[in-house]
């Protein structure tokens, strides 16, 4: 079988492009698994560059439905670093470093998705230090739900490539 096609490739390319597909359907607004797709593909995709290319290409097709928006930059800038942060978590993936990652992710998420709403001038803050306060004070909620939907889908998705690695010792590391 070819070195980068294995079962453990198949395994976690299926999962990130589901989770994509997955943001077409019905969700609270911001419960999705954008970050939770970027952290497990840089945690488990081997080879780097797919590490990037594969989920921003997840990410991209379901953008294709859902839209584009002035501030897809910062969105994807955030993915890129998030999948970055699954590097680091490759070297010790556990319960506790997977919570920090995907918390690491969504502070990451929240500060650049919202300072670029606060640059564009759809949204109307104003360009000083209590603009920037008051656009992040009401994005709050909308935090509370990304970190929400990161911290489930990272369960889900980490616990079942688990329970999945103790069932067939072939997705195990290769």
């Amino acid at each position: 079988m070819n070195k980068v096609f294995t079962p453990r490739f198949i395994f976690v390319i299926s999962v990130i492009f589901v989770a994509a597909i997955s943001r077409l359907l019905p969700h609270l607004p911001n419960v999705t698994p954008i970050a939770a797709i970027a952290l497990f593909g840089g945690t488990y995709i081997n080879r780097k560059s797919l590490a990037f290319i594969l989920p921003l290409i997840a990410l991209f097709i379901s953008d294709l439905f859902i839209g584009f928006y002035p501030e897809m930059y910062a969105i994807y800038l955030s993915f890129a670093l998030t999948v970055g942060i699954g590097f680091i978590l490759r070297k010790k993936t556990n319960i506790a470093t997977t919570i920090t990652a995907s918390l690491a992710s969504s502070i990451i998420f929240f500060m650049l998705s919202n300072f670029a709403v606060w640059l564009s001038p759809v949204y109307a803050y104003t360009m000083d230090v209590k603009g920037l306060t008051l656009c992040y004070e009401m994005a709050l909620p909308f935090f509370r739900n990304e970190l929400i939907g990161t911290l489930a889908y990272n369960v889900l998705f980490f616990g079942a490539f688990y329970l999945a690695k103790q069932r067939f010792t072939v997705l195990a590391k290769s």
